[in-house]
């Protein structure tokens, strides 16, 4: 299957309202569910375990999404599926009192995955640049008094660009999904959580007065498609109506990351492979004495 045909085109503004949130037509869900994604999982486990043993390289997968769009969905059934070892997953939400004091790169950093891990932000450095953006949070902070006169947003894209070519420059590949979910499916997956009791603690009155400024953040996700879907950080948009559909894509899009970078097992130096042998050969003759005596009794 083309999936390259999500990814965002860097300088594009790509219009939400025209792209689909349905998988392609031809592609079957029982095809997908019990062939495609089981193996795409399987090749997963293989490359997080050489990236782990590698300890060169990390990469940082980013979900941003509308609500109940599927993003604690495809942590679940796509990533926990690895070993939890390597894996470390950060959601953001509303800043403290101590993030609100630093620069607003300074949590994300933070949470920035070791060499060898894998790190999944649910949410991330771009709430900056949405929620922000069109709740007009920083008319709220005193230090954008100075800033006012600034193009804010435009700043905020070179910064994150510049930032993201930083932690690529440095070995970790920042890969960015965009869970686009349409507004029948987002009512509809509202209501469930409100028809059904063992759902309700996922439901929040937050999330139907989101649904007002529908529009809004559809302006703001186009323009950071637009101004940083980059050569080494691509955002993805991927259709979301269909959670099987959505679960399968991001990990074979993961996993042609994973074969773009090769991770590997490391090679051990000439010294420990030679005493490597000389524990197998030792071993191996300490067995066959253990098994000689044991036939002579």
């Amino acid at each position: 299957m083309d999936w390259e045909r999500y990814r965002v085109e860097p300088g594009i503004k790509p219009n939400l309202a025209k792209v689909s949130t349905l998988p392609p037509s031809n592609v079957e869900k029982n095809v997908v569910k019990e062939e495609w994604f089981p193996a795409e999982l399987e090749e997963m486990k293989t490359w997080q375990e050489k990236l782990y043993a590698e300890k060169e390289r990390g990469l940082v997968i980013v979900l941003q999404a509308r609500d109940a769009a599927g993003k604690d969905g495809t942590i679940k059934h796509v990533f926990t599926a690895l070993n939890p070892q390597g894996v470390h997953v950060t959601a953001f939400k509303e800043p403290s009192a101590e993030e609100l004091d630093r620069d607003y790169l300074w949590r994300i950093h933070k949470a920035l995955p070791r060499r060898g891990e894998i790190g999944i932000f649910n949410r991330s450095h771009y709430e900056e640049v949405i929620v922000t953006r069109v709740h007009k949070l920083l008319d709220n902070q005193a230090y954008f008094e100075d800033m006012k006169h600034k193009k804010v947003w435009q700043d905020r894209f070179r910064e994150i660009n510049n930032w993201e070519e930083y932690l690529s420059e440095n070995g970790f590949t920042v890969l960015k999904f965009f869970l686009h979910v349409s507004r029948e499916e987002q009512a509809e997956r509202i209501l469930d959580r409100i028809r059904q009791p063992e759902k309700h603690w996922k439901f929040s009155l937050a999330d139907v007065n989101e649904r007002s400024h529908w529009d809004d953040y559809g302006e703001a996700y186009e323009e950071v498609f637009k101004y940083t879907s980059t050569g080494v950080a691509p955002w993805y948009i991927i259709p979301a109506d269909k959670k099987w559909f959505a679960r399968y894509l991001v990990a074979r899009i993961t996993n042609a990351v994973f074969r773009k970078l090769q991770p590997a097992y490391p090679e051990l130096p000439p010294a420990t492979r030679r005493q490597i042998e000389a524990w197998r050969k030792q071993l191996a003759e300490e067995g066959k004495t253990a098994l000689e005596a044991l036939l002579t009794k």
